[in-house]
């Protein structure tokens, strides 16, 4: 199977179901803000980071793509899907998890943050934008298309790395930057 099939170079894409779709759709704008969300998360992979850091975004990307299968399939939102494809309570309920487990590494907000620090927490803030961006087009797409965990969890994923970006900061004894 060839990479390029040329069904896109009259500007549409065909989602799940088969509909064909402009790729300025809000589904594939949205499923796209993930894909360069997860691209992001690449990139602070590539910036190094721990052992239990790396182990959560590995997992957090796994789940990228499953938020984009969800947000590519047009059809009844609360439908079974295949396992691989899951974004619910546990995936939201894991991310929860983290948040309150790294937030412990460090001292309470007193103010904003500028973003930035160390190349890793800059690419987590970054990432944490992207996925702002995304949770956005998310709810431009309409509560009743989506599964209302999808939201969630782009909703918690943006938290989350926020607190990585601090973390990352953190024990790299990077002094954050207050607005």
């Amino acid at each position: 199977m060839k990479l390029y099939t040329k069904i896109g170079d009259g500007g549409e894409t065909a989602l799940f179901d088969g509909t064909k779709v402009p790729k300025c759709d809000p589904r594939v704008i949205a499923y796209g803000e993930i894909d360069e969300l997860n691209a992001f998360l690449g990139l602070a992979l590539a910036c190094g980071i721990e052992e239990d850091l790396s182990a959560l975004v590995l997992q957090i990307q796994r789940d990228l793509f499953a938020v984009g299968a969800r947000l590519a399939d047009p059809r009844d939102p609360s439908r079974n899907r295949a396992k691989k494809t899951t974004i619910g309570e546990l995936e939201v309920r894991r991310l929860e998890e983290a948040i309150d487990r790294y937030e412990a590494e460090l001292s309470p907000l007193q103010s904003f943050l500028l973003p930035g620090g160390s190349q890793t927490a800059a690419a987590f803030h970054i990432a944490r934008s992207v996925c702002r961006r995304a949770e956005r087009n998310i709810v431009a797409i309409g509560s009743g298309s989506v599964h209302p965990e999808v939201l969630k969890y782009v909703n918690r994923l943006s938290d989350l790395l926020f607190v990585l970006a601090r973390v990352t900061n953190c024990r790299c004894e990077i002094l954050e930057q207050k607005w």
